[in-house]
Parts: C-alpha cells; sequence; structure tokens
C-alpha cells in the first residue's frame, strides 16, 4: 500500500499492568468498554480473535488472528471489519498492537494501528480509540 499511515495512541493508566492486563485480556471486562463487543480468543499465537455485536442496529464480526503474545507485555494481531468496505483478503488486514510497560505502580498502554491510506479513516479510528482507551482507564483506576 503506498502511502501507508498509522495510528499510534498511548494512555497512562494509574494502575498495575497486570489490572491494565487483565482489562485488556478478560472477555467480560472488554465488553463493558469496548461499545458491548463479545470479544472470543485463546490469546495462542496462530489462533483466531473476533469482535462481535451490533453496531447501530447493524449487526458485525470482526476479525483476525494472534500475531504475537507476551504476557503482560504485548498483545498483536491482525484485524479485519466487515464494516471496512474491503473484501475480506490479507492484503486487507490491518495489524494492531498493545503494548504495556509499568513504572512505580503506573502503567503506559501503546496502542498502535497499520494500513491507513486516507487522513478520515486514520481519524474515525482514532477517535473510537480514544473513547475505548478512556473507558477503559475509568474503569480500572
Amino acid at each position: 500500500m503506498a502511502n501507508e499511515m498509522i495510528l499510534k495512541l498511548e494512555v497512562t493508566i494509574n494502575a498495575s499492568i497486570s489490572k491494565t492486563w487483565e482489562a485488556i485480556t478478560n472477555p467480560e471486562i472488554v465488553k463493558q468498554y469496548f461499545f458491548g463487543t463479545e470479544l472470543k480468543t485463546t490469546w495462542k499465537i496462530g489462533s483466531p480473535v473476533t469482535f462481535s455485536g451490533e453496531w447501530e442496529g447493524k449487526p458485525y464480526e470482526d476479525k483476525g488472528t494472534i500475531l504475537d503474545y507476551q504476557f503482560e507485555k504485548l498483545i498483536e494481531y491482525n484485524y479485519w471489519s466487515n464494516f471496512s468496505g474491503t473484501e475480506d483478503k490479507p492484503e486487507n488486514y490491518a495489524k494492531i498492537s498493545y503494548h504495556l510497560s509499568e513504572k512505580e505502580g503506573v502503567t503506559t498502554l501503546t496502542i498502535t494501528q497499520d494500513s491507513f491510506e486516507i487522513q478520515e479513516v486514520i481519524d474515525h479510528s482514532s477517535t473510537n480509540w480514544i473513547v475505548i482507551m478512556n473507558e477503559m482507564k475509568k474503569m480500572i483506576e
């Protein structure tokens, strides 16, 4: 993809890395701050990950594959959404990463997403990630 843009957002959470990790990986907690989405995965590298639910009255099932998993440090998966308007084929999948680090009981969560070709799409995705990160932060602090 020419001119591919990357979105990178960071949030500081006044909670331990363990508590933040639990909020990212536990489907019951994820559902509370991630627009009601149902997360399904085993978190094993190579296993599927799905996010399903209803958005503005329309059902969705976004999906991907776990690419990397390092306990309390990193999760990386590829990702395709049926709302993307693209075909479900490998070149249309984005890569999403969650990086965590902790210093003196404060966790920094950095979320990175690639495969953006136009600013409008990166802005929309950025808005959604900021809402998700802020809701998670409120829940666990």
